[in-house]
């Protein structure tokens, strides 16, 4: 079976499998990502938020779910982008907090994070057939 992707595509469904399979395995990385108002599901929102990367990543190198999984994937992309604001504003914090160059990093390494999110949507649209 030819699986025909382009490297952007195959590159996002790659991180998708990555990033879910670690939601997965190490969910405490990514539990303090849960914006406030969500709090207290921060465990099962990581899980699912993972299972949906799988699946959108796997959805991604098959043609005949291609395209669904595009539209899910920038959904999910979108729906996940307030975790990546609140990383950024809880290492603003701690930046602020500790002025040391490691935690100023962080923070630049967050910011710098936030408008890649968009690309991403893009290329997932793109893989739906509308970009």
């Amino acid at each position: 079976m030819a699986v025909d992707l382009d490297l952007p595509t195959t590159v996002l469904a790659s991180t998708f499998l990555a990033s879910g399979a670690l939601h997965l395995v190490r969910p405490q990385v990514f539990e303090p990502m849960v914006p406030t108002p969500l709090r207290g599901h921060d465990r099962l929102l990581v899980r699912v938020s993972g299972v949906a990367e799988i699946a959108c990543g796997a959805g991604l190198l098959v043609p005949p779910t291609r395209e669904m999984a595009g539209w899910a994937g920038a959904a999910l992309l979108v729906g996940v982008f307030p975790a990546n604001l609140q990383m950024s504003i809880d290492h603003a914090r701690r930046a602020q907090r500790t002025q040391t160059p490691q935690a100023i990093g962080v923070l630049a390494g967050t910011l710098a994070r936030l408008p890649l999110q968009w690309p991403l949507v893009r290329i997932a649209l793109r893989a739906a057939g509308r970009g």
